[in-house]
């Protein structure tokens, strides 16, 4: 079995070739010149030193387009239109597949027709001296966000391109994304990952690497999220790398998302070597949207209010559309949706102090007991404990395409919108958690005149998609 232990020096250069050598370019990199070329970037575009020394919430969008011109046109655009502070590279689903040939012949047509025919840029396909010209012509600094659960080949491309922060781990990029690997599999992967990194890291190249925190990004409890990515961090200091940054979710409840994100900073620091740099990352709602622009934008409003009070080292963007001008009728009433939209949703809870400190402790001790449970079962090695945790169910995700977890919990809102658990399985919370879920539960059937089942799970999902936080029987 898979075990935390970092890899040798020869092992990583073994691993290292291997990786190379599915290299479809010609312009493979060596080692030292990726070094070279990652000590001539300023500080400005260094993705750690702009992360770990800000004293705000930084920004950073999704964003990628196949062709090399238009991808560093968007990023352009995005720094003078929209004042971005981190830049993204979203990656294209074939490379996200390692299916490389399909993304050449994907950029390709799009050269040929001027329209996007990949819904990403495909990093491994523009090569090194490509992703070094992205690199180059950025005015910020640059992140590889993708959705790859075997990612060594995109990571060695795009490390040896000077890119310094990348996201992504083998749970938040297995679970999440695909049946195909078991954990033990997408683990040892991204040790390559990591150890890579760690590389870099001790060669005075801080890269930056990012959890996956929303996970499968409908309904997902607060301590399950903040557990895995731990886990993930840890598994990444094994290897070496010193700044990592934790990722959360907005759920949609404004104390539970504060609790959440302030739970997230101190565990971090409590459970990651002293040697870490611990920064977090706040996702904006990553669930289904209003098919109304305006009532759109009120979510991601709610999103941002949370940002602003919990402060997190940055926020994960979605894509309002901004008037500009005068503002005509129709911006006026599009403006007054967008405020209806966060009254309806603030409307079913409540925010105060004392809420968010009663959220943050059980979020806390959800969270410690999830990985009291992964250090028992693995005799304290955490890869072997992440494994078994999954395998018996004591850690668990909502919802999962993948084998590797049971998906055997369900989640739904409390009376005040807040993410719970209607079902359990064999999740490793304490008797006294669990009986504060189902207490909160109650609590709305009763409001609601009704049992607790997976009808409210199910009104739940959709409930933000329809213009409210909670799945409310009759829309209410």
């Amino acid at each position: 079995m898979v075990e935390d232990t970092r890899l040798s020096d020869v092992e990583l250069q073994r691993q290292h070739e291997q990786v190379w050598d599915t290299y479809p370019g010609d312009d493979r990199s060596t080692f030292e010149k990726a070094v070279a070329v990652h000590e001539a970037l300023p500080a400005s575009k260094q993705f750690a030193t702009v992360l770990e020394s800000a004293d705000r919430v930084l920004t950073q969008p999704r964003a990628g387009v196949p062709c090399l011109d238009d991808q560093i046109d968007l990023l352009e655009t995005l720094v003078t239109d929209g004042d971005v502070d981190l830049l993204p590279v979203t990656i294209d689903s074939y490379t996200r597949d390692n299916q490389y040939e399909k993304a050449r012949e994907g950029l390709e047509r799009s050269r040929e027709t001027d329209a996007d025919e990949l819904n990403g840029f495909p990093a491994v396909t523009h090569g090194v001296e490509g992703c070094r010209t992205l690199v180059e012509a950025a005015d910020a600094p640059v992140q590889i966000r993708h959705g790859t659960p075997d990612a060594r080949l995109l990571a060695a491309v795009t490390f040896a391109s000077g890119v310094q922060s990348f996201e992504g781990g083998p749970i938040t990029y297995n679970l999440p994304y695909t049946s195909k690997y078991s954990l033990e599999e997408t683990i040892e992967y991204w040790q390559y990952v990591d150890r890579l990194a760690g590389a870099y890291t001790e060669r005075g190249i801080r890269i930056n690497r990012e959890p996956f925190g929303p996970l499968t990004g409908t309904l997902v409890p607060p301590s399950i999220a903040i557990a895995v990515c731990i886990v993930e961090g840890l598994l990444s200091a094994t290897q070496g790398v010193r700044s990592i940054t934790l990722g959360y979710g907005q759920v949609g409840n404004l104390v539970q998302d504060v609790a959440a994100i302030e739970a997230m900073k101190t565990l971090g620091v409590e459970y990651l070597p002293d040697e870490v740099t611990v920064t977090t990352v706040f996702h904006q709602w990553m669930g289904g949207f209003p098919a109304d622009e305006p009532r759109a934008n009120g979510v991601i409003a709610l999103g941002t209010a949370a940002a602003g009070i919990a402060e997190p080292d940055k926020i994960i963007t979605k894509s309002p559309q901004e008037a500009l001008g005068v503002p005509t009728a129709d911006a006026n009433a599009a403006g007054l949706r967008t405020t209806d939209q966060v009254l309806r949703m603030l409307s079913a809870q409540s925010v105060d102090l004392e809420a968010v400190d009663r959220e943050r402790e059980l979020i806390e001790r959800s969270v410690r007991s999830l990985l009291d449970a992964v250090y028992e079962v693995g005799d304290g090695d955490v890869a072997r404990g992440v494994v078994r945790a999954f395998d018996e169910g004591l850690l668990d995700v909502p919802f999962p395409p993948s084998e590797a977890a049971a998906g055997d919990i369900l989640p739904a809102r409390d009376d005040e919108g807040r993410v719970r658990l209607l079902k359990f399985g064999d999740l490793a919370l304490d008797e006294d958690i669990k009986r504060r879920h189902r207490a909160d539960l109650e609590t709305r059937a009763r409001t609601e005149d009704r049992r607790p089942s997976f009808r409210m799970v199910a009104d739940d999902v959709s409930a933000v998609s329809d213009g409210r936080l909670i799945g409310r029987p009759g829309g209410d």
